[in-house]
């Protein structure tokens, strides 16, 4: 969730395809075990729209608003963050997952979406040589504590179907939990921490594997831990360069379109568990083209980045753009009122989260 490093791109779809984008109807059972969600799986291909719009307890009302600000579309994804700050953090400590975890169980087809940093200090400019160091411990089970814990919470607290958006943006500049210093240590690293997680008598994770769109720091190919432990192919892309069109969006390397046909591949659904504006400004061409790569796609869910500036809702520095994503999202079932009548900016977000 990072400003620094963040990327995006896309295509077309047909008025038939953002229909079925904005319907979203039931996702089907989680996976086995160690199963993978493929593209064809009978988990279906419906999306799940959801929006990022606070990491605490006010993120869940104000998905409320947002919902009926888009005249009733409904929110089944439900998308926030462990703070990366301490490792009691990211075990799950915040008071909020409780909130969270009651609005996924008050509808059985709602999807809750978790960012699980994979080291504490996880923005706090830690060197390559340091990273590397605490990423050769975590692949020898150093941390494998902390990842039963934080499995063991969210089963007690009745969410054992949660996707666990693991060490994302890892092929960035950033984060601790980043890739690069040591990519195959890295990939062992998240082995087991899915090993730890899946020891949790009761789970059924699933886990979401995003990187950013493009190169970046390292090619997020180079990062990929295997499809025995990967459930979703994910990518966090905003609208900025590299790709000044969301043309060149979808067609650079490792972008849109690769990750496309890397998760077909391995027989994975995709996911978009961030996406906005950002440095190419206000622009409704990259909302409407986003929006119906989408559609065209099928991810298993996508959630805007609702603060400024990348939002359409919570932020008003985006008014064209604004207009577009409420227009292609809304049902038509009646207008709401952005939270807080007037629909002013919140920039809340998780310490050290991203």
């Amino acid at each position: 969730m990072s400003h620094r490093g963040r990327r995006l791109a896309g295509a077309c779809a047909s008025t038939l395809a953002l229909g079925l984008l904005v319907a979203g109807c039931g996702l089907g059972p989680p996976p086995r075990k160690g199963a993978a969600s493929g593209a064809g799986s009978s988990a279906g291909t419906e999306v799940a729209v959801g929006a990022y719009l606070h990491y605490g307890s006010p993120g869940v009302e104000r998905m409320q608003d947002l919902s009926r600000w888009l005249g009733g579309t409904e929110l089944r994804a439900g998308h926030t963050y462990l703070p990366g700050d301490t490792w009691s953090n990211i075990e799950g400590a915040p008071d909020s997952l409780r909130t969270w975890a009651r609005w996924r169980k008050a509808k059985a087809d709602r999807l809750f979406v978790l960012n699980v940093p994979m080291l504490e200090r996880n923005e706090g400019g830690v060197p390559d040589g340091r990273v590397a160091e605490l990423i050769r411990s975590g692949a020898k089970g150093t941390y494998d504590h902390h990842f039963q814990r934080l499995g063991k919470r969210l089963v007690t607290l009745g969410v054992p179907d949660t996707v666990i958006v693991l060490g994302w943006e890892m092929n960035g500049f950033n984060y601790t939990h980043r890739c690069r210093p040591d990519p195959e240590n890295w990939k062992k690293y998240w082995r087991r921490i899915v090993a730890a997680m899946r020891s949790v008598k009761g789970q059924r994770f699933r886990y979401d594997f995003a990187p950013n769109r493009g190169s970046d720091a390292i090619a997020w190919t180079k990062c990929y831990p295997g499809d025995d432990v990967v459930d979703v192919i994910g990518m966090d892309s905003y609208d900025q360069p590299p790709g000044d069109t969301f043309d060149e969006q979808v067609t650079q390397p490792y972008g849109l379109q690769q990750q496309v046909d890397f998760a077909k591949a391995h027989g994975k659904r995709i996911s978009y568990p961030e996406w906005g504006l950002f440095r190419n400004g206000d622009n409704p061409e990259y909302v409407r083209r986003m929006v119906a790569w989408i559609a065209k796609n099928k991810p298993l869910y996508h959630s805007i980045t609702d603060y400024c500036p990348h939002g359409v809702w919570q932020c008003s520095e985006n008014p064209r753009s604004t207009r577009v994503f409420r227009e292609l999202l809304s049902t038509r079932q009646g207008r709401g009122r952005p939270f807080g009548s007037d629909g002013a900016a919140s920039t809340d977000r998780p310490p050290d989260a991203g």
